[in-house]
């Protein structure tokens, strides 16, 4: 377990990548390493294996026609290894670079990354706390305006932003906001400005200690909004990367700017779907669930499948389609039963995964062979 400043401990966070790939079964590989590459050849393509041989290996060609790799990918490289966590890295249209992952490694992954969303959960009334007291203290210092910025990450789903963005897009997060994007009307604040990919947000909210934390800042020198006074009387900007070290120092755990969405995401879709009835048929739950997606994604500016994907826990879909999410919430807070219903089920599919290989043991003495863990 980590430990905090305090000492007390906490949830354990997710494995580094190469634990996840020895969890799975697989080996942790990079692209580095000399792989299958992939030549133009009409009508599409051709492989070449890492010592210049055509690939021939059926069960190889399989696999690569399994990974679906976008014909518009350049410099793409392929795993030679099955096994492998990685299988396929390139570079889409604008020059960024893309991977297809094995599919265990990316189940694994996943079940960390949302058990970090429960130790996230447990942290965030500590988090609450100590940006309550920061939010008090007077003046204009750094701590003050660090905790002003994750109230915000909490209430407004605003992504935390960076420089080069703002520079290279003119694109906005939460740290690279200018003066000229917030109004401050009493307690009110109202932010106007362009986001990620170019979408307008246009975000409101009542707190009135953060109204006047704003004003003060929009009174100091520069375009930068979020600026603090140092010991010496100069004026500083804030930046992501301060942001997140004062969430870790705070919460005693690796969490960043990004978990906010992440909870915020998965407590949306929680407390909408509590509202409806459950399903009469697994058509109409996938309906009303997509009709929530929508809604959610909304709230959170993205597209319905990156919300999906990336910022609802999976449990909480599960849980209603089941029609056993109303049940689970009852009777709690909902920060609380939220915790619950996704401690439960990741207990679940910790036990599920563990018998896999038992069973298969078991199986192979009783047929007197040997079979392999998927």
């Amino acid at each position: 377990m980590n430990r905090a400043g305090n000492g007390k401990s906490y949830t354990r966070l997710p494995p580094l990548p190469a634990e996840s790939a020895r969890a799975a079964g697989l080996r942790y590989v990079s692209d580095a390493i000399p792989g299958i590459e992939r030549r133009p050849a009409a009508p599409g393509f051709r492989y070449v294996a890492a010592d210049g041989a055509a690939l021939r290996d059926k069960a190889t060609q399989a696999r690569i026609r399994a990974l679906a790799i976008p014909p518009a990918w350049t410099d793409v490289w392929i795993c030679p290894r099955e096994d492998g966590h990685l299988q396929a890295t390139g570079r889409d249209a604008r020059r960024r670079k893309q991977y297809r992952y094995h599919p265990r490694w990316r189940e694994v992954r996943d079940e960390s990354k949302y058990g970090r969303l429960v130790a996230f959960g447990r942290a965030l009334p500590r988090i609450r706390r100590r940006v309550a007291r920061d939010l008090a203290r007077p003046g204009l210092p750094r701590e003050k305006v660090l905790a002003a910025l994750v109230r915000l990450l909490e209430t407004t789903y605003i992504r935390i932003g960076n420089e080069e963005y703002a520079r290279d897009n003119d694109s906005f997060g939460l740290t690279t906001l200018r003066e000229r994007q917030v109004k401050v009307e009493g307690a009110q604040l109202r932010f106007r400005f362009r986001g990620k990919s170019g979408v307008p947000h246009e975000v409101a909210l009542t707190d009135r200690r953060v109204a006047q934390l704003v004003r003060r800042m929009q009174d100091l020198p520069g375009q930068e909004l979020f600026q603090y006074l140092d010991e010496d009387g100069a004026t500083r900007a804030i930046e992501s990367t301060d942001v997140n070290t004062y969430l870790k120092r705070v919460a005693g755990e690796e969490f960043t700017s990004k978990d906010f969405r992440t909870w915020a995401g998965t407590l949306l879709c929680a407390r909408a779907l509590r509202r409806l009835p459950p399903p009469q048929s697994a058509a109409g739950g996938r309906r009303e669930v997509a009709q929530v997606i929508e809604a959610v994604a909304r709230e959170l500016r993205n597209t319905r499948a990156v919300c999906r994907k990336c910022y609802v826990h999976p449990t909480v879909i599960e849980s209603y389609l089941e029609g056993r999410l109303q049940n689970m919430l009852r009777g709690r807070s909902e920060h609380a039963a939220l915790i619950s219903l996704l401690e439960g089920k990741g207990r679940r599919r910790r036990r599920e995964r563990s018998l896999v290989p038992l069973l298969a043991r078991s199986i192979g003495r009783a047929s007197g062979t040997q079979v392999a863990a998927p």
